[in-house]
């Protein structure tokens, strides 16, 4: 992680931490560091979820970018995805997501994508970040009709929306499905996406008010989506976060389907239409070990990056694989686009599910899900910092690996996004797995909470 950009780009409580001066800087940095064009003005897009904050800190932006010469097409609420693919569409130089994805309202994020739609590789996120915090380079404020431009796209929803309808070969008509949009950037996208694809489909938590997003809702929250699958008789449920990049599914029977699963499903039938590169998944050190399990079985390649989408990405970009991501739901199919995309994703299960006639718990069989328990411990930012070096929390990890040796694993590592230290168990003895991720939980909360 960097000084201000973390896995997932520069996130904190929104006019605090992450105020309007930090991202009009930002906006300012990133003109002078993605945009080498000399043949016109550089043209950013920018792109933005439904907190109350969004449009004040793309506002800051905004004039960052416009008072160093960068012309802006204001995209208004859409997809994290939908930025990424809407650089291409509109020729831009690159694009720029205010959200905070699955974080409460009062969070915000920066995102940003290079002309190609990619996520910022570290080299180009440190630069930013000199230019910000170091002044490494000069800004050069601009005059007169060399200021930037701003206008305000019409089509951006419809452009995405026929994108996604282009990757589906068959109507989905038939199933029944209910739609968690989290109150997020999936409501201005997802009813118009599943009804013109003929599907059956129940909306739920698509009425943003700036501070509901992630209420109780979304894919961090799937308790209501589960009871309504099961009370209405739906044959699915579908759960996106509040940025629409991340999606998890329930099942007709009320279980959960996590993005593991969901790989795992979507990456045999990938390997059995000859479309899976090279036969290979790219996951994370998280990944669950039925998924390694499963590809051991069906002659599937796995191989795991660090914790981040981003990363997956980069290593499917280095040998031209074409899929794989997270357990959280972030997953990427290369053949359609540059990052996660939870409406993408959605609709390539639902068209699994019509092209089969399978019910999605039994495409979920196609792998042994192993027990795992994930702890979030909240910590000082100090103690975030001191995580690495505490020879308490040292000892205790090397003590629970001692207790596990080969019946299962412990990853401890610090969130990306959020103050937390994030402690995952995995292990065919229940008892022992919890005991073991509680054990150290206590240890990094006694030792790092109150720093």
């Amino acid at each position: 992680m960097g000084r201000l950009f973390g896995t997932d780009g520069v996130r904190g409580i929104a006019n605090s931490n992450l105020s309007c001066e930090l991202a009009m800087k930002l906006g300012r940095a990133a003109a002078m560091v993605l945009t080498t064009n000399a043949r016109r003005r550089p043209l950013f897009v920018i792109g933005m979820d439904t907190r109350i904050s969004s449009e004040m800190l793309s506002s800051a932006i905004t004039a960052g970018l416009c008072s160093v010469g960068a012309d802006v097409i204001i995209l208004g609420v859409v997809p994290t995805p939908a930025v990424a693919y809407l650089i291409g569409k509109y020729k831009a130089d690159a694009g720029v997501m205010i959200s905070a994805s699955h974080n409460s309202a009062e969070y915000n994020g920066i995102k940003m994508f290079s002309g190609d739609g990619y996520k910022l590789p570290d080299v180009l996120e440190e630069e930013i970040e000199s230019i910000v915090i170091d002044n490494s380079r000069e800004f050069k404020p601009v005059e007169g009709a060399d200021v930037g431009k701003v206008t305000y796209a019409e089509n951006a929803v419809k452009y995405y929306i026929e994108h996604l309808k282009n990757t589906v070969p068959n109507s989905l008509e038939g199933i029944k499905i209910a739609v968690d949009c989290a109150n997020g950037s999936a409501s201005a996208t997802a009813k118009l996406l599943l009804e013109q694809l003929g599907a059956e489909a129940t909306v739920l938590y698509n009425e943003p008010d700036g501070i509901n997003i992630n209420e109780n809702c979304g894919s961090t929250h799937l308790e209501n989506l589960t009871k309504y699958v099961m009370e209405n008789k739906m044959d699915i449920g579908v759960a996106f976060d509040g940025d629409a990049d991340r999606c998890l599914c329930v099942d007709e029977n009320g279980e959960v389907i996590d993005g593991d699963q969901i790989i795992a499903m979507c990456a045999l039938d990938m390997k059995e239409r000859g479309k899976l590169a090279k036969s290979t998944i790219i996951g994370t050190i998280l990944t669950n070990l039925g998924v390694v399990k499963f590809c051991e079985a069906n002659d599937i390649n796995f191989i795991a990056t660090k914790v981040g989408d981003r990363y997956v990405l980069e290593e499917m970009l280095l040998e031209e694989y074409n899929f794989g991501g997270e357990q959280s739901g972030h997953i990427i199919f290369r053949d359609y686009a540059t990052t996660g995309d939870g409406e993408l994703t959605a609709i390539q299960v639902l068209s699994l599910m019509k092209r089969t006639g399978k019910k999605i718990s039994e495409l979920a069989k196609v792998m042994n899900k192993y027990p795992q328990i994930a702890i979030n411990v909240t910590v000082s930012q100090e103690g975030k910092v001191q995580f690495y070096t505490n020879p308490k929390v040292k000892e205790a990890i090397d003590d629970a690996k001692e207790k596990l040796k080969d019946s299962g694993r412990i990853i401890v590592r610090p969130s990306g996004t959020e103050p937390k230290i994030r402690v995952m168990v995995e292990c065919f003895d229940e008892e022992l797995m919890n005991n073991t991720a509680n054990e150290v939980a206590e240890i990094i909360k006694e030792e790092l909470s109150n720093l």
